[in-house]
């Protein structure tokens, strides 16, 4: 007859309950460190989706979506012109934040997006700022700031007129909802009404600067006029600033003189060579803008000339 190896039935029993009580302890163990592993996965997959890590560039994933479903090519001309005496240390830093974004969402769209900064303090590009809409501040300190992006896809375009640093958290959105807006395909639109045929010097630019108008697109065409226009602004600069110097020169003769009336009437050409800086200016812009509506008008005919 076998015996039970414990020394007495007491602690025969004894040991069976501790392994009795032991079974349940690992089992909650077990099913613990489950749930711990079940959770870290699904928190893991939770943040992938609403927080970006290093492997989406720092970006949201609907920005990523956006971004990755470019139906045709983004400009944008990205404008931070801050005077050292006008924008302070924060402001620049904000600018170089927008810039580093921007980086970003180019590197994201796998080619679709190109971004030009423009960010060097001259006349040409602060004409060129404002006619893409971009609105100047600080004018109450001296030479005016701006800073804001034009986004051009086609016909399309969208502006960010100014960008300000308390804004900055949807920053990121708003450029991703502008970049939609400006790809989004519209209905077919009924024939625009007929418009004054333009004048012969127009079409004569476009020619001199585009000779092919079938071969290059729109984008291109923009690209071209931008460039001519900014060399413009660069001619005209240079010429103005020639006159206004010599007007300059005239007020500070006529005011060695002491003659009163000498010296109010160089003040007053002075005034009137600077309004003409500035008209010239704002013609070379609006030249830019009709440019750019013959050309679409002269692609439009070529194409329906070929149907």
């Amino acid at each position: 007859m076998k015996t039970c190896p414990c020394q007495s039935s007491t602690s025969c029993h004894s040991a069976k309950s501790r392994a009795g009580r032991a079974q349940p302890l690992v089992l909650a163990i077990v099913f613990f460190m489950a749930g711990a592993v079940v959770a870290g996965i699904c928190t893991g997959i939770w943040l992938r989706q609403h927080h970006p890590s290093a492997d989406t560039g720092g970006l949201a994933a609907p920005t990523q979506n956006v971004l990755g479903q470019l139906p045709s090519l983004v400009t944008i001309r990205y404008y931070a012109l801050l005077p050292a005496g006008n924008a302070d240390p924060s402001l620049q830093a904000f600018a170089g934040r927008v810039a580093n974004l921007l980086d970003t969402m180019q590197t994201a769209s796998g080619g679709k997006l190109r971004v030009t900064t423009l960010d060097q303090l001259a006349e040409t590009n602060a004409a060129a700022a404002s006619a893409d809409g971009i609105q100047a501040f600080n004018l109450d300190k001296g030479e005016a700031c701006f800073l804001g992006v034009a986004i051009a896809s086609g016909n399309h375009k969208e502006t960010l007129a100014r960008l300000q640093p308390e804004w900055e958290p949807a920053l990121e959105f708003d450029l991703a909802r502008a970049i939609e807006r400006a790809t989004a395909v519209e209905p077919p639109r009924p024939p625009a009404p007929e418009v004054a045929k333009p004048r012969p010097e127009i079409i004569s630019s476009i020619q001199e600067l585009i000779p092919d108008v079938n071969g290059t697109s729109l984008e291109q065409a923009d690209a071209i006029f931008h460039a001519d226009f900014l060399k413009q602004c660069a001619i005209a600069g240079q010429e103005i600033e020639a006159k206004v110097n010599a007007a300059a020169e005239q007020v500070s003769r006529a005011q060695s003189n002491g003659s009163a009336t000498d010296a109010a009437d160089a003040r007053k050409h002075l005034q009137e060579v600077q309004l003409a800086q500035g008209e010239r200016l704002r013609a070379l812009a609006a030249r830019l803008q009709l440019q750019l509506a013959v050309f679409q008008q002269m692609k439009n005919a070529a194409t329906n000339a070929s149907k």
